[in-house]
């Protein structure tokens, strides 16, 4: 995949620090692992395992050298004091990487009823998760095309975040590269390529 220019990127869950150790000497470079949401408030939207299993497999990653990308969902019904909780774990594991995702209510699952959040509350959680994280890469990931309708689709890019997740998501549909491009440019920003490792200040 190196040939390629590619890296390899891998979200296997919660795994042990052994196999994250074969799965880096196999070629692995990248481990996605999101915490969800701050440790006092995900006991309210998931109970099939402890906090902490989440937080000890992003800090095995981190340990075995593995670049981690580790973010959470927004909109869960969680408080801006949750965020706060949220983007200081982060900060204290090490993550240089953080995906902001914004809740796409879907039905047939237990947070149907949600309402989809305000660009306005986005943003300020957008400027909060930068401020708390000056030297990470923030990105804006699920939930994108929801919470910035058209007309409002460039706004993240005036917020202090590093970059997006293009493309179509897990249950939801995105939007094409170029539409994006288009954006960051209209933001008086210049797209270019980001390789692991790099800081935030490129």
């Amino acid at each position: 995949m190196a040939e390629a220019g590619l890296e390899p990127d891998a979200s296997p869950g919660i795994v042990s620090r052994t196999l994250l150790r074969d799965l880096k000497k196999a070629g692995l470079r990248g481990y996605h692992h999101n915490l969800e949401t701050a440790a006092s408030y995900f006991d309210t939207v998931c109970t099939t395992h402890a906090y902490e299993e989440d937080v000890q497999a992003v800090r095995d990653a981190i340990k075995e050298g593995l670049y981690v990308c580790s973010g959470g969902i927004f909109g869960l019904g969680e408080g801006f004091e949750h965020r706060v909780e949220l983007a200081l774990t982060l900060r204290d594991l090490g993550v240089p990487s953080v995906p902001v995702n914004f809740l796409t209510p879907v039905p047939g699952t237990a947070l149907e009823d949600r309402p989809v959040m305000s660009s306005g509350e986005a943003l300020r959680t957008l400027a909060l998760m930068r401020f708390l994280l000056p030297d990470r890469q923030v990105r804006v990931c699920g939930g994108r095309p929801s919470v910035f309708a058209k007309g409002s689709r460039s706004l993240p890019f005036k917020a202090g975040i590093t970059g997006v997740m293009t493309g179509d998501y897990l249950t939801t549909p995105g939007e094409g590269p170029r539409q994006d491009v288009d954006r960051i440019r209209r933001a008086g920003l210049t797209p270019g390529p980001h390789q692991q490792g790099e800081d935030n200040r490129g």
